[in-house]
């Protein structure tokens, strides 16, 4: 594991879903498990679908939504893990299909490339799950290794109301 202030370093991956808003406790539960953390989110999921200014305070590091120019510094270090939460249709099936159109996506598809273990949270409706392009997906990025966590599909009020978001799950994806 590279490490950065004598610790790992771990990208979380926040894509645009109502359950985003708790992502914090993510942050939290790997920073109790002695994780650096660097959150990179889709751009919708930056632009309100969770506390940016709370995130940024509890990793102490800017949130990064877009590409960096040509010669500004990296602003996080290499990862040694990424997990993926909440991971929706839409951003696994543009990453099975190596779609690298935001910084969120490029960041995933790159981590296969070298070989650092990703985890992934699915937030997906029953219906679009049981799509097949989403089933196809699924296989293709199992096959590059990425852990799959159980799926989630609503909050109260929402088809699946009941479940809990397995954030921590994410981090036990990882080993």
């Amino acid at each position: 594991m590279t490490e950065h202030g004598g610790k790992p370093f771990l990208y979380v991956v926040v894509c645009a879903a109502g359950i985003a808003v708790d992502v914090g406790k993510l942050i939290t539960a790997a920073q109790e498990r002695e994780w650096e953390v660097g959150v990179i989110a889709t751009p919708l999921a930056a632009d309100g679908f969770f506390d940016t200014a709370a995130v940024e305070a509890q990793t102490g590091r800017p949130i990064r939504s877009a590409w960096r120019r040509p010669g500004d510094p990296r602003p996080f270090p290499a990862p040694d893990a990424v997990v993926v939460a909440p991971a929706t249709f839409n951003t696994v099936n543009k990453w099975a299909a190596g779609i690298a159109d935001t910084l969120a996506l490029g960041t995933l598809c790159e981590a296969a490339g070298l070989g650092v273990p990703v985890a992934a949270l699915p937030c997906v409706s029953d219906a679009l799950a049981a799509h097949s392009a989403y089933q196809d997906s699924l296989i293709r990025l199992r096959g590059m290794g990425v852990r799959f966590g159980y799926p989630y599909s609503g909050a109260e009020g929402e088809e699946g109301a009941g479940e809990e978001f397995g954030w921590e799950e994410g981090l036990d994806l990882l080993g």
